[in-house]
């Protein structure tokens, strides 16, 4: 499928889809909790759809509709049936494979597409080892399929999360092993999704000590209880508005997001505040107009999916814009920061690849054939660049979309966006 864009004047209001990073922990929290838990509002695309599937081959027993309603395996999760396909979800990847070194008899096979395949998972295969599970890579590779037994009994392991995902698996699990658990952190990349996984914890009444984002200690033997979750809206699938806003004329509403929340993308409004866009932020919903933009340098350690967005702004703004300490954007779905200044350079964006990010100078863009190398946050951003030109740009692979925002194309064509996907 390519998606088609054209130069657009965006008004409106758009109310925000849920959080993917929600609706993913609570599949999992709820499918190992003992007890039917109750998620509202989820969102509903193909990664959450993979956390159900892969939820489900391990026991656990969702129905899906405008409610979850998810009847968990009280810590004991199930020997699955068939190979579990997490289709191109990473977070879903790492979760069941911690979820699955519970299992106490059989074994699981977790793979992917082909993206998936390609993703490392070396360093979180060797702690799930240490803590007594058994992880061994098909290709021996370090990457999917992987084959999971049970179960883990506790112990200690040293991880460098250069993912938050795999310190965030090892949270998630090491509660329900048959001991204590010490995991030492030598590096942490995106902090806030540790802490969001941490909120969830605590409302458990999970039993852990911590030495700052050093070390977590961890009770064995506990249990999660049924819950019932409303799912906040997504800051990463605002940050494709918020940008839109930032380079586009018109005027935006964005409706039903919550400052409170732990999403570390939250901090892309202040980035945009600081390039000069105008925003007001009122109560449950914010106003973005474009302003006199200006380059700055951001680190975007703790924000890394909003770098395909914020690479395209920076094509607008005056000066030079610098994208740092974000290495991780390498191991994503794809490399987006080659990825990034390859197709931004095709539409003639001054724009270079630093080892952590990228160099970008204002530009003048022209629109143009472009790949969207099957990411659904590459094909969205390439989108933003298109509709602020004259002329039609084309971005292939945008089925990737339905990854995370399946409305996408939808709620921008509602605002004036002169997009369509063919």
């Amino acid at each position: 499928m390519k998606l088609k864009a054209e130069k657009s004047i965006l008004r409106g209001r758009v109310r925000i889809p849920g959080s993917k990073s929600h609706t993913i922990r609570a599949v999992a929290l709820a499918s190992l909790a003992d007890g039917e838990s109750e998620i509202i509002a989820p969102l509903e695309s193909a990664d959450t759809a993979a956390a159900v599937r892969c939820y489900c081959g391990l026991g656990a027993q969702i129905e899906c509709g405008q409610t979850w309603w998810i009847q968990g395996v009280g810590g004991q999760p199930r020997p699955p049936e068939n190979v579990i396909d997490v289709g191109n979800s990473g977070t879903t990847l790492r979760f069941g494979l911690g979820s699955a070194a519970l299992l106490q008899g059989g074994a699981a096979v977790i793979t992917g597409d082909e993206q998936i395949r390609a993703r490392p998972l070396g360093p979180l295969m060797k702690s799930i080892n240490d803590l007594g599970g058994q992880c061994c890579s098909t290709r021996d590779n370090g990457k999917s399929p992987i084959v999971v037994r049970g179960w883990l009994k506790g112990g200690q392991t040293e991880i460098e999360a250069i993912t938050s995902q795999y310190l965030s698996s090892l949270l998630i699990n090491a509660p329900l092993a048959d001991g204590d658990s010490t995991i030492d952190v030598t590096k942490l990349n995106e902090q806030p999704y540790v802490e969001m996984t941490l909120k969830y914890l605590d409302e458990q009444n999970i039993r852990y000590e911590r030495d700052g984002w050093n070390r977590f200690e961890i009770e064995g033997r506990q249990r999660y209880k049924p819950f019932r979750k409303r799912i906040p809206a997504d800051f990463s699938s605002a940050t494709f508005f918020l940008c839109a806003g930032a380079i586009l004329e018109g005027e935006l509403v964005l409706e039903g997001l919550d400052f409170s929340d732990t999403q570390g993308d939250k901090a892309v409004v202040e980035i945009l505040k600081n390039m000069g866009v105008d925003i007001e932020i009122g109560d449950g919903e914010l106003t973005v107009r474009r302003g006199e933009l200006r380059g700055i340098d951001i680190d975007l350690n703790a924000t890394p999916d909003a770098l395909p967005a914020l690479a395209v702004v920076g094509c607008f703004a005056k000066g030079k814009t610098r994208l740092y300490n974000v290495p991780q954007a390498r191991l994503k779905e794809t490399d987006r920061i080659a990825v990034m200044a390859a197709e931004l350079g095709r539409m003639g964006a001054k724009i270079k690849e630093l080892p952590d990010g990228l160099m970008i100078e204002q530009s003048t863009l022209r629109p143009g054939q472009l790949n969207g190398h099957s990411d659904h946050r590459v094909v969205m951003a390439l989108s933003l660049a298109g509709m602020a030109l004259k002329g039609e740009s084309s971005i292939d692979t945008a089925e990737a979309v339905a990854v995370t925002f399946p409305d996408y194309v939808e709620l921008m064509q509602s605002i004036g966006g002169r997009i369509n996907v063919e």
